[in-house]
């Protein structure tokens, strides 16, 4: 283990604040006055305590030495500061962790004969059922504000010649670098050593070196801007399940395009969201602030409501990081991917960025059953079937047996697991929360697509397959109102179908900025739907979101059906357009709102 050593070199841009909000007894923070010679016993409630702040932390916790419980900087001499040091490097190595040394502060106080330090330190351990820490970031921002060239300069280390260089390893399509725009999600990965220092920038280091000397990694997911292709982006923000979004904008175009509708994407899915703005080389210093002003107006509005922090130092990049998961803020960076000037301080802040996922929650998805949602099919030779996707409950391991579905009937198929690989590379095990792909041991590209699930045999999966389910929703933007009979294309996870509103109860229509409860059907096909799950729908100009509050089964609604066929002859409602499905007319007359276009006509 790497010991902590103080530095005696003063660095204003890296130096603590005068004060530090109150310790609080969740999170993954703790302040520490000093740990000078503490006795065994008092060593082992040290440790249990550092071990309660890494669970908390996903695998990171910081420690402030010299700072008391209130927040109050008092500071530490050297002697004091050296004995601590090396409690705290004890205390690490008794849990497998790292330290390093964030921020420090030369603490004034009146009479003092000798200089005091506060010190910030970062306590980093991976969690014992992971190769590393894992997060992802998907990137947002409207087209040519600059997105993938910002990537290319993380994960390469070289910067941009302004033309657009640094992208090029990004696409995977060859319009895609004909035309300089994203048009599919594309994956990279940054990673992060235990002192904060990036992997990816050695010499030829392939994905696997990459992955094995990194212990924090950060999967970037590079979204699509155009407008064209919003529907690809907002598949990428529900069926990755992100736990950050970065919003890029461009300095010299500002807020325009789609970038107010990603921005209002990720905050109606509960995504956090820090803000980069590129390109301020070629601006003058008023354009980079109006551009910032724009900004700061929206995040403050109360459509958004969020607290902007303008990042100028490592000292804000810090705090920002450290309060990410506890406050409202939404930290905002200008940079440039041409000059570097900035990146610095994008990249010490996604080192200390921390996992905003509930330890409790994720260990008990852990250990439900299985459920692996695809999102992407490859095609690999000699391999027959290879799903990607992100699996939200349970693990899978090679050799498991697994339930393929739902089908177009809603029915399941019986599948095996060949193997297994996450960042490319083969892996034994996956849980959830992690983005993988499977390989299958037979070929069933005929029937597979996406929004499909890999479940457990002895999961309760038919209680999720449905045509019908019932959503709370709000409208955030229509050009009348929407009433039954609207047809919609509708986003829960990796699923995404046109649905039809059946039911608006005790309402007639829904206007624009109000509440309702609808009951939607899906036009073409089953799908697995779990109560509970955000949801986006949008039809041109329409945008809404909402949750999903009950789901119909499809065995119950077959049962039903078959139980109102032996009975009477006149069968109406939802039970007829189950049983002549394929018989409804492809063009349908919609309410009150003329007729909206369907891509499965």
């Amino acid at each position: 283990m790497d010991e902590v050593i103080a530095s005696d070199n003063e660095d204003p841009a890296m130096e603590l604040p005068a004060a530090l909000p109150p310790e609080i007894e969740e999170g993954n923070i703790e302040y520490k006055l000093k740990l000078v010679n503490p006795s065994e016993s008092r060593v082992e409630h040290l440790v249990t305590q550092m071990k309660w702040r890494l669970e908390e932390g996903e695998g990171e916790a910081i420690y402030e030495i010299g700072v008391e419980d209130n927040g109050l900087l008092v500071g530490l001499t050297n002697e004091e500061l050296t004995a601590s040091l090396n409690t705290l490097n004890r205390m690490a190595s008794r849990l497998g962790a790292t330290t390093s040394i964030l921020r420090e502060r030369i603490v004034e106080t009146e009479g003092a004969e000798c200089q005091r330090k506060a010190l910030e330190i970062l306590v980093r351990k991976v969690p014992e059922n992971q190769e590393f820490i894992d997060l992802k970031l998907a990137v947002l921002g409207n087209v040519d504000a600059g997105k993938s060239t910002l990537l290319g300069v993380l994960t390469q280390g070289e910067l941009d010649n302004g033309r657009g260089r640094a992208r090029l390893n990004l696409f995977r399509h060859l319009h895609e670098i004909q035309t300089g725009r994203t048009s599919c999600i594309s994956h990279e990965i940054l990673g992060f050593n235990s002192q904060g220092e990036i992997v990816n920038y050695s010499d030829s280091k392939t994905v696997e070196e990459i992955c094995e000397h990194s212990t924090k990694l950060i999967t970037l997911i590079d979204l699509a801007g155009h407008h064209k292709y919003l529907k690809t982006t907002i598949f990428g923000l529900t069926g990755y399940c992100p736990d950050f979004a970065m919003l890029v904008v461009s300095a010299n175009t500002g807020m325009a395009g789609t970038t107010r509708e990603h921005l209002g994407f990720a905050l109606a899915l509960g995504v956090p969201v820090f803000v980069v703005i590129t390109k301020i080389d070629m601006c003058r210093r008023f354009m980079i602030e109006r551009t910032v002003s724009q900004l700061e107006k929206i995040l403050k509005s109360p459509g958004c409501n969020r607290v902007p922090l303008r990042i100028k130092s490592e000292d804000d990049a810090m705090t920002a990081a450290a309060n990410f998961n506890s406050e409202r803020i939404t930290p905002i960076f200008t940079i440039s991917s041409v000059t570097g000037k900035n990146t610095d301080l994008l990249t010490k802040f996604l080192n200390v960025l921390p996992s905003m996922k509930n330890v409790t929650e994720r260990e008990k998805l852990s250990q439900d059953n299985t459920e692996f949602q695809i999102d992407t099919q490859f095609t690999v030779p000699g391999v027959d079937s290879v799903l990607g996707g992100h699996i939200s409950r349970g693990s899978i391991k090679e050799g498991d047996n697994l339930h393929l579905g739902p089908l177009e009937d809603g029915s399941f198929k019986e599948v095996k697991v060949k193997t297994v690989h996450r960042n490319r590379v083969p892996c034994r095990l996956i849980q959830a929360g992690q983005a993988a792909t499977v390989a299958l041991t037979e070929k069933h590209r005929n029937i597979l697509r996406r929004g499909m699930v890999l479940v457990s045999p002895e999961s309760t999966f038919n209680n999720f397959v449905c045509r019908t389910f019932e959503a709370s929703i709000y409208l955030l933007y229509h050009t009348h109102q929407i009433s039954r009979g609207f047809e919609t294309t509708v986003h829960v996870g990796n699923v995404c179908q046109i649905c039809k509103v059946e039911i608006i109860k005790d309402k007639e229509s829904v206007k624009t900025n109000e509440k309702a409860h609808v009951t939607f059907r899906f036009m073409k096909q089953p799908e697995f739907i779990r109560p509970g799950s955000r949801l986006l729908f949008r039809q041109g100009t329409t945008k809404g979101m909402g949750e999903v509050m009950k789901v119909h089964a499809l065995k119950e609604e077959i049962q039903n059906v078959a139980h109102l066929d032996t009975g009477q002859n006149d069968i109406s409602g939802a039970y007829v357009q189950d049983t002549e499905m394929d018989e409804i007319p492809q063009t349908r007359p919609v309410d009150n709102i003329g007729r909206v276009d369907s891509p499965h006509r």
